[in-house]
Formats: C-alpha cells, structure tokens, sequence
C-alpha cells in the first residue's frame, strides 16, 4: 500500500485539491473507527505545547476552521503512522517553529519586499562572521573584574 493510498483511507479528511467538492464522510470506503481514532489522536496532538501538529492545527485553522484544520492533523498522524511502520523508526517531532524556520536569504528579501511596500528602502549586505575565542571572552572579563575593583566602573 502507498502513501497516498494510505492518506486517502479515512473518510471525511479531503486533500488540498479536494477542498471545493462536497463528499459525503461515510461514502468512502474505511473502517469508521478509523476516522474516530485519528480525529481524537489529532485533538490530542493540536492541544500537546510546542509541538508540531500544534503548530500546523493553528496555521490552518485561521484560515480553513476547526474542523478542517483537525482533519489535516488527522491525516498528518496518518502519513507519520505509516511511515514509522515502513522504515522501522520512532516519530520524530519537527517542533513549533518548523513552519517559521526559512533560510536567512528567503527570510531577508522577504521582509525587504515588506519594507519596499511601506515606501522604505533598504539595502541588504551579509555581516561577517565573527569569531569570538574563549580567550577574548576570559580577557574581557578579567578587564571588568579589573575595573570594578578599583572602583572606576561605577
């Protein structure tokens, strides 16, 4: 069995392209308590902190609702089910911040288009990178115990 063949199993969970048609949930063939079980599992992932479901229930729920968000959680639990059974591995979370993360290029014309939309310009240079040894740290340190002590720091 695929993976998409998988995630077409549960009844009710429509895919992206399949949002604008109305199915009805018992049509399709699956065991119901398939849907049950998933839709509990994916309440129960959507309210777990800093977690991955939780953060993707929230993306979609702004703009699709409650109901369709959780149904793509479902489906998520689904997908990651079948594929620990395939490869023989443990569920590995992507954590909250996996749809915030971006490469620092993307991120930064991103917010460069955003500050040309408000009438600003701006010019986007890369910083260098800087090295800081443990001996530079160690020496500073020493220097402000240094200037503390004689009181010249206050």
């Amino acid at each position: 069995m695929t993976r998409a063949r998988v995630s077409d199993a549960p009844p009710g969970c429509a895919k992206e392209h399949q949002a604008r048609l109305r199915r009805a949930c018992l049509r399709r063939i699956a065991s119901r308590w398939l849907k049950t079980t998933l839709v509990q599992c994916a309440w129960a992932g959507a309210r777990k902190k800093a977690s991955y479901l939780q953060a993707q229930f929230q993306r979609l729920r702004h703009r699709r609702g409650p109901k369709k968000a959780i149904c793509a959680v479902a489906a998520s639990i689904l997908t990651a089910a079948y594929h620990m059974l395939r490869d023989g591995t443990f569920y590995q979370d992507l954590g909250a911040d996996h749809f915030r993360r971006s490469a620092p290029e993307v991120q930064a014309n991103r917010l460069a288009r955003q500050i040309a939309k408000l009438g600003f310009t701006c010019t986007i240079l890369p910083t260098a990178e800087l090295e800081v040894s443990v001996y530079s740290i160690l020496r500073l340190t020493s220097s402000l115990s240094d200037l503390t002590r004689r009181g010249s720091f206050r």
